[in-house]
């Protein structure tokens, strides 16, 4: 778990599951509300960091509708009774959870519906700080991003050093490429984007380093 602050923003790093999702906590530094981005497995883990900074989840968010993503939707939101947001596109995704055969060795359990759908270019309010939703298909058609306070989370659209991949059903190779040139690469330089695995980066470094933009 790792945590960083910037302006009104503050976020911790639950990495959970057999495929290390990182689930992010984000927050409203003065108001401590928070919204769970990706609560992917191991409701067991992120549970006790949220306790640990008294923290006020408000809502789920996930970046897109895989099965190591939204594995622990339904105890998250079973305990703080809050609602549930994703894209209209990867909707039909949280309905399918338990046809994966991998969903006992992900820890995954049965996800609740969407209480809403994400829209292209909405802010998302924690407290006094924001999100501001960026669809970026491709991985999934409904894959999304959150950008808030210069930092991105990039959900498996973007990684250090590598994309998403585009060879599950839905996936395009031709729209994460325009998602990530389009929306993601014309952010400043020094935007920090944090990913849905593995280690964060910037979109200045991928920009310059990441071979699969070339």
């Amino acid at each position: 778990m790792i945590s960083s602050k910037k302006e009104a923003m503050d976020y911790k790093l639950v990495v959970v599951g057999p495929l290390d999702t990182n689930c992010y906590l984000v927050s409203c530094k003065e108001t401590l509300e928070c919204a769970v981005i990706d609560p992917g497995a191991e409701a067991d883990r992120i549970f006790p960091v949220i306790m640990e900074f008294g923290l006020k989840p408000i809502l789920i968010l996930n970046t897109h509708g895989h099965i190591d993503h939204i594995g622990a939707n339904k105890d998250v939101k079973e305990k703080f009774r809050i609602p549930l947001y994703i894209h209209t596109l990867d909707s039909s995704l949280l309905e399918k959870i338990q046809q994966f055969e991998l969903s006992f060795f992900l820890g995954a359990r049965e996800s609740p519906p969407a209480d809403r759908f994400l829209q292209d270019g909405e802010t998302i309010a924690i407290g006094r700080s924001s999100l501001r939703v960026i669809h970026t298909p491709g991985h999934t058609p409904g894959s999304v991003s959150f950008l808030g306070d210069g930092i991105l989370f990039s959900g498996d659209t973007l990684f250090c050093g590598g994309v998403g991949r585009t060879d599950m059903p839905g996936g395009s190779t031709r729209d994460l490429e325009e998602s990530i040139k389009s929306k993601i690469l014309t952010l400043p330089p020094e935007t920090v984007v944090l990913p849905g695995h593995g280690p964060w980066t910037t979109v200045g470094e991928e920009k310059e380093s990441n071979p699969f933009l070339g």
